[in-house]
């Protein structure tokens, strides 16, 4: 699953990465530790225009009584996703990109309740195109007020993270972004086959510090590798890259 991760690229960045318009913006502050409910960005195609946009982490189905059903849509697994009543329209036709610097796992310690997280990350440290859906809410039909919400699609685990996770978000390559993006494309076929787990060399894992448990907590200190003798039950998933609410539900 994918149930919190790091955004701490400021707005204009990712909106040149992803080739988009930036979003509008007053302040912008990098979070360490989003978690769901919060507010994250998006990249979507609106109006014909690739943008950068906030909206807010977990699904509001538009059929939905009220947004508090976003709260259980902040994934969506990309098996059954034409079928399933949540998420087939905006499979359809509202898909989009949520960038991410990182994003975090926890690994069951065998033989102990206590789980080790881990960062992953790209080894190149650029952005990281997490595969979603968006849609819009409104509490009436005639409502001016609109909720956009997104939900990230997640696959089966690559080698990579499958020691410490059955489940990953859905990351995609540059060359798939434009199919992914355009709304008038409803080839469900090919658009599935984008939906598998990343190669192995495209993640970096490291254990770190028991912080990012909670949602509390912010700061780049949640990313830093921890010592060897500090991380309980470390695998070789320590890569030795040198240079938060507990710990999510699997799902």
């Amino acid at each position: 699953m994918c149930g919190r991760f790091v955004s701490s690229s400021p707005p204009d960045e990712v909106a040149r990465y992803f080739d988009a318009e930036p979003p509008v913006e007053d302040a912008f502050v990098p979070r360490y530790n989003v978690a769901p409910t919060d507010d994250v960005f998006v990249v979507l195609v609106d109006g014909g225009v690739r943008r950068v946009a906030a909206h807010h982490w977990g699904l509001v189905p538009f059929w939905a009584k009220s947004p508090a059903a976003g709260a259980r849509m902040i994934n969506a697994r990309a098996e059954g996703l034409a079928d399933k009543g949540a998420f087939k329209a905006a499979y359809r036709a509202r898909r989009c990109i949520v960038p991410a610097d990182g994003f975090y796992e926890w690994q069951k310690l065998e033989g102990t309740k206590a789980k080790q997280p881990y960062f992953v990350h790209r080894p190149d440290h650029e952005p990281l195109a997490f595969a979603g859906l968006w849609e819009e809410w409104r509490p009436s039909r005639d409502s001016d007020d609109v909720l956009r919400s997104t939900t990230i699609i997640t696959t089966t685990a690559n080698d990579a993270m499958a020691a410490i996770h059955d489940r990953m978000p859905v990351i995609l390559a540059p060359g798939s972004w434009d199919r992914w993006l355009d709304p008038a494309d409803a080839d469900l076929d090919t658009l599935g086959r984008l939906l598998v787990p990343a190669p192995p060399d495209v993640l970096a894992l490291r254990p770190v510090g028991t912080e990012v448990g909670n949602v509390r907590n912010q700061g780049p200190q949640l990313i830093a590798p921890v010592e060897p003798g500090d991380a309980p039950g470390q695998t070789s998933l320590d890569l030795g890259l040198g240079l938060g609410l507990d710990e999510p539900g699997r799902g």
